[in-house]
């Protein structure tokens, strides 16, 4: 028995005591009762951990406050709760295995981080003239539709922190609406590892055009009670305008990018500055607003979502008459073998592509196998091409040493960099104002801590 125990206490936590002041729990009470137990310690000040359990944080996310009262003195953020190694592990994987990796960093939009790490890739093997086009309006036409379930996500969530439950309720609904358009054209709701270096997986689904105009038309409808519900409701203007400002000086000192750096006025949008996957060739308008506070990126990521169904309506157009168009680049030794079909077992390679290089070629076989198991090599150099998440700058430096793996891969993520502005968006108000801050910097943890 004295085994075991001894075994059970190596475990156990030791009692510590702090050396720098009194520790309060405080629980479920009026802040009130609390400051009111300090007495002649009222003064001094308070640090405040909230985070990283909170759900208000936007994730794992700790926020060391220090208060005076109900106002902030001084805000800071603790990241790494959350790290996943995702970098790192991607220079054990092929060059299309990085692909699944690096999906799963800003989990809300996916899409745009297999995009900027494929446009890179793409570049170092040159072939960035040699993408199909019908891979390209497909790549547009999948970031915005995620451009729109992001900003989705990001509204119902902050809606849901200030007591807008039915912003949160409808915000939900529409992305539910958004995943099913994505588990019909990818096979999976996220995490989808569906743009590859050369293209896409596999061409559209019978009926996924219809499906996608038919959302188009339901979104034209629904967005507008976003509008009804909050862009002149006292009681949500009141919670959002002059929270959380940050000037345009403030952003470029920062290095602020997306709805924090527009709601300044400055329309910058990597779509229209330096243009990729063909963005010059569709017709859409970059949204900026004036009061670089809360309330303007609210209102810049609800105006966004109307300009993303124009391009996301001119891309299914434009796929309508590319019927039977490749989607993967022509190069046999880069391009994934991709005939995939849905079968009893889920989804594989297609009957006709397994009858081809099991009974038919046996250089097809060598080449299947070779490309699947070892991948492709890239040559010696390195590349960065940033792309317009719906967060801000989401670029990769991809680097490789001429191998079939990459050397190393760095994502410069926009929640990352944004979350530089929580003490300035912070300090100085109340408590109930952190909340409306970080909600307005809409971070994804998983980005931030990669």
């Amino acid at each position: 028995m004295s085994t075991q125990n001894e075994a059970a206490d190596a475990y156990a936590a030791t009692s510590t005591e702090t050396t720098e002041g009194r520790v309060f729990t405080v629980g479920g009470q009026d802040w009130d009762e609390f400051t009111n137990e300090l007495g002649d310690d009222a003064h001094e000040r308070v640090v405040v951990n909230m985070g990283p359990q909170h759900p208000s944080t936007h994730g794992v996310l700790r926020l060391i406050l220090e208060l005076e009262g109900e106002t902030v003195t001084e805000a800071r953020c603790g990241i790494g709760y959350l790290h996943t190694g995702i970098e790192k592990n991607m220079e054990f994987r092929s060059w299309v295995q990085g692909v699944t990796f690096c999906t799963r960093m800003d989990y809300l939009s996916p899409f745009y981080n297999e995009a900027t790490y494929c446009l890179g890739v793409e570049r170092l093997l040159d072939i960035e003239d040699q993408i199909p086009e019908k891979a390209q309006v497909m790549r547009v036409l999948l970031m915005e539709l995620n451009r729109i379930s992001s900003h989705l996500v990001c509204i119902a969530t902050g809606g849901m922190e200030i007591g807008a439950l039915t912003v949160m309720t409808i915000g939900f609904r529409e992305r539910e609406l958004v995943l099913d358009l994505f588990e019909l054209i990818t096979g999976l709701r996220m995490n989808h590892a569906f743009i590859r270096p050369g293209g896409v997986a596999q061409d559209l689904p019978p009926g996924a055009l219809d499906e996608i105009r038919g959302f188009v038309a339901l979104m034209r409808k629904r967005l507008p009670e976003y509008a009804a519900l909050c862009n002149a409701n006292p009681i949500f203007k009141a919670r959002l305008e002059g929270v959380g400002h940050l000037d345009l000086e403030g952003c470029l000192a920062l290095g602020m990018s997306g709805p924090v750096l527009r709601s300044t006025g400055y329309a910058w949008d990597l779509r229209k500055t330096s243009p990729y996957s063909g963005y010059e060739d569709y017709d859409f308008d970059v949204i900026t607003w004036d009061t670089a506070d809360a309330y303007g990126r609210f209102r810049v990521r609800l105006a966004e979502m109307e300009e993303s169904l124009r391009i996301v309506e001119q891309a299914a157009n434009r796929l309508a008459g590319l019927e039977g168009a490749p989607v993967m680049v022509a190069d046999k030794k880069i391009a994934w073998p991709s005939q995939l079909a849905i079968g009893a077992d889920g989804m594989g390679n297609s009957l006709d592509h397994i009858r081809h290089i099991m009974g038919e070629s046996m250089e097809a076989l060598i080449h299947h196998f070779k490309l699947v198991t070892e991948g492709f090599r890239v040559p010696a150099g390195q590349a960065y091409v940033p792309i317009e998440s719906p967060r801000g700058e989401l670029g990769a430096h991809v680097v490789s040493d001429g191998g079939t793996r990459p050397f190393r891969v760095h994502f410069r993520d926009p929640s990352f960099t944004n979350l530089q502005a929580t003490s300035v968006m912070s300090e100085g108000g109340a408590v109930a104002d952190v909340i409306v801050a970080i909600a307005s910097i809409d971070p994804v943890m998983g980005g931030v801590d990669r």
